[in-house]
């Protein structure tokens, strides 16, 4: 074999490039190394998970802001503040429709009160004439003794449960808020009176708690 065999027939140069610019299981200069038992070096042309684009670059495993604070505390804080408004204006609610609850049960009840007196104070008004009857029996003594003085204390204990009150004493200052003066006569009064005073209930009155269902009708005197 001749020199030009070993060389080529052409008398060119053999490519050395290749040869001299790869390494030990590597490729092309600046490229990473393509399998090979040798030791693997990372370079920052390697990509994945995690790693940057560049040297510096940011990825996905950064959690800073640009200014240098973290973004997951600046998260958690603006969470943590709008479960605080959130809850400070569910409580405004709650506390607004207690106090709706609480106006609304003292308005029921108390219409429920009146409705009650109004309903007594009818049956009591449909029964004055039988009261006014019982009234002048006791004043006459027809009531001293028999069935009939059972059955009108029973009649006046049964109002009396329901709030019924009779109106309307010999000896009491005149009231005309629950006195009905029928007429004015001269006689005695209690010692230390000092203004006009009721000596003599002709028809007694009636009242429902802070209803008046009929004034007392009483004769009255002044003081000498």
């Amino acid at each position: 074999m001749t020199e030009s065999d070993t060389h080529g027939t052409s008398g060119e140069q053999p490519d050395v490039t290749a040869t001299d610019a790869t390494g030990a299981g590597g490729d092309a200069a600046g490229t990473p190394p393509r399998g090979g038992s040798g030791e693997r070096h990372h370079s920052y042309y390697e990509g994945g998970a995690g790693a940057s684009s560049e040297p510096g670059g940011e990825d996905e495993f950064d959690h800073q802001g640009s200014d240098g604070s973290s973004t997951d505390g600046e998260g958690e804080t603006q969470a943590l503040a709008e479960e605080d408004t959130m809850a400070a204006t569910l409580l405004a609610d709650l506390q607004r429709l207690q106090a709706e609850y609480v106006n609304y049960k003292k308005r029921v009840d108390r219409d429920r009160e009146v409705i009650r007196h109004t309903a007594v104070g009818s049956v009591v008004e449909s029964l004055l004439p039988v009261l006014d009857d019982i009234h002048m029996a006791r004043q006459a003594g027809d009531l001293a003794g028999g069935p009939f003085a059972a059955i009108a204390d029973k009649l006046e204990a049964t109002l009396g449960r329901f709030g019924v009150e009779r109106v309307g004493e010999a000896g009491q200052e005149f009231d005309p808020n629950v006195h009905e003066a029928l007429m004015h006569v001269e006689a005695e009064l209690p010692e230390g009176a000092t203004g006009t005073t009721v000596v003599q209930v002709l028809q007694p009155g009636y009242r429902i708690g802070d209803r008046l269902v009929r004034a007392a009708r009483v004769s009255v005197a002044d003081p000498a």
